[in-house]
């Protein structure tokens, strides 16, 4: 099936979490959050939020600065 990741379309296997999505990633950080069509999806989520076909995911990065 195909998501949108970050802009970006993403072939995935059907029964894609979450958390798979974000292991694709290679997210190196743990300050990060997931929005799956216009909606935050809290972390604990992550393992059992199942993705369909077309869903709208963005991952952003938490950044510090001054």
């Amino acid at each position: 099936m195909e998501i949108i990741v970050n802009g970006k379309n993403l072939q995935t296997d059907e029964n894609t979490t979450v958390l798979d999505v974000v292991k694709m990633q290679n997210i190196n950080t743990t300050m990060f959050a997931v929005e799956r069509n216009l909606k935050i999806i809290p972390k604990s989520e992550y393992e059992s939020t199942i993705l369909h076909e077309g869903d709208k995911i963005e991952i952003v990065k938490f950044v510090g600065g001054g």
